[in-house]
C-alpha cells in the first residue's frame, strides 16, 4: 500500500514537471486515480490537439480560390439548419463540410447533400446509436424546397457522397474542434471556482455562433474556444480580470 502511494506521487510529480506548470497554475489533471482521466497522458493529448488541428485546418478562402457556385451566405444557411438537426455532432460537420469545400468544387444544388452527408458521417463517429441513412433523408422532405439552391436528398446520393467525402479526406476524422478545447478551457476556469453553468451555456452559445460565419475560418478551433471562455467571463463578471494563469497556461 505505502508503495503505491509513493508511485501516485512519483506520477504526479512527473506530470506537473511535463506541464511546466507554476506553482500558481492548478493542474485540472491531477485526478490520476480516476483511470479515464488519463491525467499522466494530458499534456501529451493536449500537443497532439494542437498539432492536428494545424495539420487538419480548412482552407480559409475555399470560396474566393475553388467555389464558384456558392456563397459564404449558402454556407451559413446551412449550418444554421444542421444547429436546429445535429447538436450534439455539430461541430464535426461543420468540420467536415469545411475540408471537403477547401478541395472540391460542389454545385450549389449538392451543398445540402453534402451537409446531409457529412452529418452522417459524424453521427456514425461521435454517437453510439446513429441515425439511419433513412432518417437522414426524411429530414430533407419540405426542408428547403421553395428554394432553387436545395433539393430533396435521396438514400443512394447520401451514400455516394459519403463515401466521397470519406475517400477525399482520407478517413482522417479524429479532428479536434472548438468543441473539444472548450471541454478543457472551461475545466480549467472551474478550477478556481464553483463551476458556473451559466458560464458553460454562454460560452458554448457564443462559440456556436462562429459556425455560422465563413470568416470565422481563419482563426484556430483553440483560439476561438479561448475567446469564447473569455467573452463569456467578462460579460458575466466585470468585476474581475476574465482570466488566470490556470487559464493563460492552457490555452497558450
Amino acid at each position: 500500500m505505502l508503495r503505491l502511494q509513493s508511485h501516485q506521487k512519483i506520477d504526479q510529480n512527473e506530470a506537473c514537471k511535463k506541464l511546466g506548470a507554476s506553482k500558481d497554475v492548478v493542474d485540472i489533471d491531477s485526478n490520476l486515480k480516476d483511470p479515464q482521466a488519463c491525467g499522466l497522458y494530458a499534456p501529451d493529448i493536449y500537443n497532439n490537439m494542437r498539432v492536428t488541428e494545424l495539420n487538419q485546418r480548412p482552407s480559409t478562402n475555399y470560396m474566393e480560390q475553388l467555389q464558384r457556385d456558392i456563397t459564404p451566405s449558402m454556407r451559413g444557411i446551412l449550418v444554421d439548419w444542421l444547429v436546429e438537426l445535429v447538436p450534439d455532432t455539430l461541430y464535426l460537420t461543420v468540420s467536415l463540410i469545411d475540408r471537403f469545400l477547401s478541395h472540391n468544387f460542389i454545385e450549389k444544388q449538392r451543398l445540402q447533400l453534402l451537409g446531409v452527408a457529412c452529418m452522417l458521417i459524424a453521427s456514425k463517429y461521435e454517437e453510439i446509436c446513429a441515425p439511419r441513412v433513412e432518417e437522414f433523408c426524411f429530414i430533407t422532405d419540405n426542408t428547403y424546397t421553395r428554394r432553387e439552391d436545395f433539393l430533396f436528398v435521396r438514400k443512394p446520393q447520401v451514400l455516394k457522397m459519403e463515401s466521397k467525402v470519406l475517400n477525399l479526406l482520407y478517413f482522417q476524422l479524429s479532428v479536434p474542434t472548438t468543441k473539444t478545447f472548450l471541454r478543457f478551457i472551461l475545466a480549467a476556469q472551474a478550477s478556481y471556482k464553483v463551476p458556473c453553468l451559466e458560464l458553460e451555456f454562454l460560452a458554448k452559445y457564443l462559440a456556436e455562433l462562429t459556425l455560422l460565419e465563413y470568416s470565422f475560418l481563419k482563426f484556430l478551433p483553440s483560439n476561438i474556444a479561448a475567446s469564447a471562455v473569455f467573452l463569456a467571463r467578462w460579460t458575466l463578471n466585470q468585476s474581475d480580470h476574465p482570466w488566470n494563469p490556470t487559464l493563460e497556461h492552457y490555452t497558450s
